[in-house]
């Protein structure tokens, strides 16, 4: 499949499953195409502080990409690549739809600031997000007293996943793809971000300005509609096979779902032999 030498990897439904670790088997497959020299990277719509430790697991010498590509970070020496945010504008206006009253008390809202998760209150829902993603939320009541900060994303989370569809409809049709990067990393979360990110655009960053590369020599594997993008511009991009439709389809290969070892099975077959 060509010259690859960057693997970048998707975390929650691809590489980490239940358990909230990489599975075993595919830390040894990671470790394998990192001994015949080709890179590995994470790209996921998790929080900095969220993905660090995966990023350790797999001793990756490249800057991090987080919340979809709107924060890229290098662990090794603190340097910040790329912060995009939500304007104030839009933050206001995402508020005050999700507080619209039919809506309000069937969504959580989280907006994150400077790597930290502000919430209105601490619902289960926060507390199963917080447990999983190992951060804190801090409870501030009102999020306007935010507003002040421009947030790096704001997330709607609901247990009611077609409530999550027509919200993100609806917000697609208020917004043009040049004013929010809608999208959705898990059938539960709606995630707004600014407009220039996404997870192809950060792999064209890691790639092709700090690496040298181009998109052929890059494999990329994700499971979810926010790794659309860059599936879409790596090379040979592989789905989890419980991946959505539209994610399957720009795929060059669809590989079995995350409890199955998909990830560890893709690179086997592309990498490894």
């Amino acid at each position: 499949m060509g010259d690859i030498r960057l693997l970048v990897l998707d975390l929650d439904g691809t590489v980490v499953g239940q358990s909230n670790d990489i599975l075993p088997e595919t830390l040894e497959a990671i470790r394998a195409v990192q001994a015949r020299g080709i890179a590995v990277a994470i790209a996921t719509g998790r929080m900095y502080r969220s993905a660090l430790r995966f990023h350790q697991a797999i001793a990756s010498p490249l800057p991090l990409i987080t919340y979809q590509g709107a924060y890229i970070k290098d662990p090794a020496n603190n340097q910040l690549h790329r912060h995009l945010s939500v304007s104030r504008v839009l933050a206001e206006a995402l508020l005050d739809f999700f507080e619209d009253p039919v809506v309000r008390d069937r969504v959580s809202v989280h907006f994150y600031i400077d790597d930290q998760l502000y919430v209105r209150e601490i619902t289960a829902e926060t507390e199963t997000y917080a447990d999983r993603s190992t951060v804190q939320p801090i409870a501030i009541g009102d999020l306007r007293s935010l507003l002040s900060n421009e947030p790096t994303k704001v997330l709607a989370q609901s247990q009611d996943t077609e409530l999550i569809d027509e919200l993100w409809q609806i917000l697609k049709q208020r917004y043009f793809p040049a004013d929010l990067y809608l999208t959705k990393s898990v059938a539960t979360f709606l995630e707004a971000t600014h407009p220039e990110v996404n997870k192809g655009a950060a792999v064209r960053y890691l790639a092709e300005e700090l690496l040298g590369l181009q998109p052929e020599n890059v494999m990329a594997i994700g499971d979810n509609l926010n790794d659309l993008e860059m599936l879409e511009y790596a090379g040979l991009g592989v789905a989890m096979g419980d991946a959505p439709a539209p994610v399957q389809q720009v795929a060059q290969w669809v590989a079995p779902n995350v409890e199955a070892g998909g990830a560890a099975a893709a690179i086997d077959r592309f990498l490894l032999h």
